[in-house]
């Protein structure tokens, strides 16, 4: 039954966000994103997903319906520092899909994953940078798992492996592979799909895969669900400045900075409710952009301010995604009041 409420909950959310909108002056265009409506999601269960690279997983969710990653922040507070930070991020810099298909300067474009049964070989894991906040392997990284930026990528190199029948997120960042079949990477960390205890063997303190100690899968966009009408989650984005602090679900700080103005890790913005969503953009732009009213995205590690990330897919149209995506400036968002800010 759990589906048949959530689904009732977005029906509600869309007459509400109708009525906001109109009282702000804004058509009922922003709303259309959210349909046509998955038949059923299954929350913490990802045992219909497919296998292999970029898989789809037939509305599957990372984390229970009532995760941080899928609870609707519409109608949260503002943050009484919300213009300060924004202004610090950007405010006419524009939102960018860090993501897409093909190729750009020979290289992916986003944050590959592969999905993986039960029955996967589990290969030793060894950690050369972050032991002491890494989860130990063995993990079910096939020898074929694509890594972010493509065989000789030199930046983060992020791998990610679903097992879909177990229920667990493996994240992996500057991962390499050897000849044995194991791989070195500068941390690595496991999560819990099924729970809201995500790591339950993690601390406060500590990183993952991700500057923030987030799980990365769970805030990328992927082409599955934008194609579909509805992203039911948050999203992930990174900043050019951060704050020595962090927000839960964040866990982690990665910065020296302490300015106030500054966004902590784990801070959550969302796209204003009086932002409109043009009827003329793709199913997949007005999905994205529903989702950041609906659900907003967090900061999840240092980079290029406002880069919007999400997961290689051949069937992407880059540049209408970078169009109807950089459609929307810093200025358009607002930060959602943060709750249990955690500073040194």
């Amino acid at each position: 039954m759990n589906h048949l409420w959530r689904m009732f909950g977005l029906l509600t959310l869309l007459g509400c966000l109708s009525a906001c909108e109109r009282a702000n002056g804004v058509d009922a265009q922003a709303t259309a994103a959210l349909t046509p409506m998955p038949p059923v999601w299954h929350y913490g269960d990802l045992k219909k997903a497919s296998l292999g690279i970029g898989a789809n997983l037939n509305g599957a969710i990372a984390f229970p319906a009532n995760n941080d990653w899928n609870s609707y922040i519409w109608n949260a507070p503002v943050d009484p520092q919300s213009d300060q930070i924004i202004a610090s991020i950007g405010l006419d810099t524009r939102l960018h899909a860090d993501f897409g298909s093909g190729l750009y300067k020979g290289k992916p474009v986003g944050i590959p994953y592969v999905v993986v049964s039960g029955n996967q070989r589990a290969v030793p894991i060894h950690i050369v940078a972050y032991q002491d906040e890494s989860d130990p392997g063995p993990y079910p990284v096939p020898p074929n798992a694509p890594i972010e930026g493509g065989p000789d990528g030199e930046q983060d190199r992020h791998v990610i492996v679903i097992d879909r029948d177990n229920n667990r997120l493996y994240e992996m960042f500057r991962a390499f592979p050897q000849p044995d079949g194991s791989w070195n990477a500068d941390g690595g960390a496991m999560f819990h799909l099924d729970a809201n205890r995500v790591r339950p063997f993690a601390g406060p303190g500590w990183s993952s895969a991700d500057a923030a100690g987030l799980p990365i899968f769970p805030g990328l966009v992927r082409y599955e669900e934008a194609s579909a009408g509805v992203i039911a989650h948050a999203l992930r984005f990174t900043v050019a400045r951060s704050r020595k602090a962090y927000v839960p679900p964040a866990t982690h700080w990665a910065s020296n900075q302490t300015a106030s103005n500054l966004p902590p890790m784990g801070l959550r913005v969302r796209l204003k409710a009086s932002v409109p969503i043009p009827e003329s953009f793709s199913t997949e732009g007005k999905a994205i952009l529903q989702a950041l009213k609906t659900y907003g995205m967090f900061v999840a590690d240092n980079g290029a301010n406002w880069f919007l990330s999400g997961a290689p897919d051949d069937r992407w149209d880059n540049d209408r995604l970078r169009k109807e995506i950089g459609s929307v400036r810093g200025s358009d968002f607002e930060v959602v009041k943060m709750e249990g800010l955690v500073t040194p």
